[in-house]
């Protein structure tokens, strides 16, 4: 059987911050530099996701768009969007909102929230054009 995959790209602006709490200031600083300082910072975020199906044979989709969408949207885009991300629940139990956790957070919000038929590959997250982190499924 033909597998057909599909790639939909959002963005959105948020800030972060990289601190350990049970490590002492001098610690962080020396882990994380800039990166630890208050207040912390931001990037304007892009996020890949790629899903897999087959097609419809009467719309020649493997998804409709529009719930696609409206996924991404209310998973990814309206809790982070302008977000600190330490705020966010996954981040404020002391996991450090990196670019790889961030794909971390994002597959896990989206994997059982698509349509029984649609398989999530991959969850990639570039905090600017040099730096990404993806999530794949094995």
């Amino acid at each position: 059987m033909i597998r057909t995959s599909l790639t939909r790209a959002i963005e959105f602006p948020a800030g972060h911050r990289y601190e350990r709490t049970d490590w002492t200031e001098s610690e962080n600083e020396a882990r994380f530099g800039r990166c630890y300082r208050p207040p912390g910072h931001g990037h304007n975020y892009r996020v890949e996701v790629t899903v897999c199906g087959e097609p419809n044979p009467e719309t020649g989709m493997i998804v409709d768009l529009g719930e696609l969408d409206g996924i991404l949207q209310r998973e990814v885009v309206e809790p982070m969007d302008h977000a600190f991300l330490n705020e966010l629940p996954e981040f404020a139990g002391g996991l450090i909102p990196t670019t790889e956790n961030l794909s971390h957070v994002i597959w896990n919000r989206l994997e059982h929230r698509l349509p029984g038929n649609i398989v999530l590959v991959t969850v990639r997250v570039r905090e600017d054009r040099n730096l990404w982190a993806e999530c794949t499924k094995s």
